[in-house]
């Protein structure tokens, strides 16, 4: 009896550029419209013109494809050169702010980590996704700051990478626990004095 060669195996359809930019912003949308809770995956195929098994080819689940529609949210900061390193900040927690203001980028990231409470896989998602891609600012902030003489230099590697981990916790933390948990406006005024304390400590000098 003739053995039959297995035929080749075909590449997949390549990942649209175009389909993920339509999910993604069909979630928020659903995000604003129905709430975490409601949302489901059909929802968002049809809002964004695609069918259910286009999001299951590319997300496990809802959480997933929330974080990434969150995180994308994220991705708009940016840090320009404002001249000191006390404005540079202000500005970007501005930015921050703003963001954690809109209802998508609330509910989405509140929902998604309390479900992460129980999911170690979905709280590694949301480090790499979100927190670890946002350090970039950091790093971008602390060597421009440094360039212009206003931070010393770091000789030791593993020092300065625990330093940017730090200050992405006190900014991070601060700016999601006014706007999300004590519900409280983080404006102006109170991202001046938030900055003053961050460059001074409680027991510092403002910078003059």
């Amino acid at each position: 009896m003739q053995s039959r060669t297995p035929a080749p195996r075909t590449a997949g359809r390549p990942r649209s550029a175009a389909a993920d930019t339509a999910i993604l912003a069909a979630t928020r949308d659903a995000l604003v419209e129905l709430g975490w809770s409601k949302l489901t995956l059909g929802d968002v195929a049809t809002r964004a013109g695609v069918a259910k098994t286009t999001l299951y080819r590319r997300w496990a689940g809802k959480n997933e494809l929330v974080v990434d529609a969150v995180a994308e949210l994220f991705d708009e900061l940016q840090l320009p050169d404002r001249g000191t390193l006390a404005d540079d900040i202000e500005g970007v927690v501005l930015q921050f702010a703003a963001i954690l203001a809109r209802p998508e980028a609330r509910n989405g990231l509140m929902a998604v980590v309390a479900e992460s409470c129980r999911d170690d896989a979905l709280r590694e998602r949301i480090r790499s996704s979100i927190v670890d891609r946002q350090k970039r600012l950091v790093l971008e902030g602390r060597e421009r700051a440094q360039a212009r003489g206003e931070l010393p230099p770091e000789a030791d590697p593993e020092e300065a990478a625990r330093t940017v981990d730090l200050i992405f916790d006190m900014v991070a933390g601060a700016v999601v626990h006014r706007t999300l948990v004590s519900a409280e406006p983080a404006d102006e005024a109170w991202v001046h004095g938030f900055t003053r304390v961050l460059l001074t400590g409680l027991a510092g000098t403002p910078p003059g």
